[in-house]
């Protein structure tokens, strides 16, 4: 991971924590987890956000989640914050 991604990584994991989720870094990026919902496979809904440029962005960095789902430009952090709230909310289905 390049420090540039790890730097904006760790930052989002401090905003989402003041957002009421779990945030630690791994060695494959920033898990996240809702712990006021529950999850269908694990005990809270999670995922692991990266940061790679969008090729079809003019290549500007974006966070995505582990499956290749691209939540917001890595410079929109509160877009960021609501997509992975979105995300993880616990309910069926996924309006993003």
């Amino acid at each position: 991971m390049r420090p540039d991604a790890r730097a904006r990584l760790d930052a989002l994991g401090t905003v989402l924590r003041v957002h009421g989720m779990r945030a630690w870094m791994t060695p494959d990026g920033l898990h996240v987890e809702n712990p006021q919902a529950e999850g269908c496979c694990w005990l809270h809904p999670a995922a692991v956000l990266a940061m790679e440029a969008r090729r079809d962005d003019a290549g500007r960095p974006w966070f995505w989640a582990t499956w290749r789902l691209a939540l917001a430009e890595a410079d929109h952090v509160p877009d960021t914050v609501t997509a992975v709230k979105t995300l993880l909310h616990g309910r069926p289905g996924m309006p993003l």
